[in-house]
């Protein structure tokens, strides 16, 4: 378990009234990081603990290092909880439809009447505008934002293969956050701030948008895409495995030629130059598939790491459990399911001063901090006793 004391975020109390995967994804980097993050649930715990198929994994993800009290917003005392944990807080955390928690009260302005300090971040489907009105998911902002058209094939937009937009999106929120609570040191105050679906999708296919206004023409889906270099592919082996490899500068080129012994190619000055290289890639391109399948995968890829060229094997998201790489690296924390047993998941894929941010608290039972936070907040026994037969915590 990593000490809080001297993580960059020690001492910033976070309040998250959050479910699915961009506010939690939000709180889950505040938290590594080592702010206070207490998880506002429904009684009975947040839904995501309980979804399945590619959903069952959301929870166990995005909710380590966090604390957990179950409220019934819908009830005064429960409504009155919420308010008195957010008074003190420095920052709220949502992703609920827009309006949902004005509706109960506990909106940016209202909340910041009694706390002008806090920073309050919501993370919704759509900055404000014409479709601010809207509900989006992730795969909702990957169709309308042109990244589904550009991950599959012509005719079969393709969402991609994990949350991406979901994630990128508390990203975002949470520069939001940092951003303001750097302002919030010379003006005292702090501010509404939003990150979005929608939005995030469209900043991921900016590159493709900047193409088109460079070149005048539209970026084609990466499946049929014209590669800016030649080698830049994936490649069979001769053990019926899959690698990918790179060859990505003129330098490159002329390292791949001699440790392949490519002595003719590497002559050819028709192939020295990338742009020429392109041109000539449906003459390239068999010659270098055949080269490779002279290789089994293990061997192929000792040859690419000792030339030092670009390549990566075909693995699954199961593969990461035992990557060495993500072993031997702290890349992975290890954590107890509520349901029983262990696992490693991914740490956040950053280091500050040569360390990595591990586990602080396992993930929570649904309302596991309740009798504590409510303690803390000066709440009796017999007050938490009363509040718990009468449904408003959990």
């Amino acid at each position: 378990m990593t000490e809080d004391a001297d993580l960059p975020l020690a001492g910033i109390r976070v309040i998250e009234f959050s479910h699915m995967v961009m506010g939690p994804a939000a709180g889950l980097i505040m938290a590594d990081m080592g702010a206070d993050v207490i998880k506002v649930e429904p009684i009975g715990g947040d839904n995501t603990r309980r979804l399945v198929g590619s959903g069952a994994g959301y929870f166990a993800m995005y909710n380590r290092n966090k604390k957990s009290i179950c409220l019934d917003l819908k009830s005064a005392e429960g409504l009155k909880v919420a308010e008195k944990l957010v008074r003190d807080a420095d920052i709220v955390i949502e992703n609920f439809r827009p309006g949902a928690m004005d509706r109960l009260g506990l909106g940016y302005k209202t909340l910041s009447a009694v706390n002008p300090a806090l920073i309050y971040c919501s993370e919704k489907g759509f900055l404000e505008g014409p479709y601010a009105h809207r509900t989006a998911l992730d795969e909702v902002a990957q169709m309308m934002g042109g990244l589904a058209y550009m991950t599959g094939p012509p005719g079969q937009p393709l969402r991609a293969g994990a949350s991406v937009i979901d994630v990128m999106g508390g990203m975002f929120g949470v520069i939001a956050i940092l951003a303001a609570l750097r302002q919030r040191e010379t003006t005292g105050r702090g501010q509404y701030v939003q990150s979005a679906l929608f939005e995030s999708s469209v900043f991921l296919v900016g590159q493709h948008m900047a193409q088109y206004a460079v070149t005048g023409e539209a970026a084609k889906p990466m499946p049929v895409r014209i590669s800016a270099w030649a080698i830049y592919d994936v490649f069979e082996t001769r053990d019926g495995q899959q690698v990918f490899v790179g060859v990505v500068s003129d330098g490159q080129w002329v390292k791949f030629c001699q440790a392949f012994g490519l002595d003719d190619l590497g002559a050819d000055k028709g192939y020295a130059l990338n742009v020429d290289r392109v041109k000539r890639r449906d003459s390239l391109m068999p010659k270098v598939r055949t080269l490779f399948l002279q290789y089994d995968k293990h061997d192929l890829m000792a040859k690419l790491e000792y030339t030092g060229l670009p390549f990566a094997p075909i693995s699954r998201p199961e593969d990461m459990f035992d990557d060495p790489h993500m072993s031997n690296s702290g890349g992975l924390v290890t954590l107890n399911l509520p349901e029983g047993g262990e696992v490693a998941l991914p740490a956040l894929p950053l280091e500050m001063d040569g360390r990595k941010f591990g586990l602080r608290h396992d993930l929570p039972e649904a309302g596991q901090h309740t009798a504590e936070i409510l303690g803390q907040m000066g709440y009796d026994p017999e007050m938490i006793r009363k509040m718990s037969e009468d449904g408003a915590v959990g």
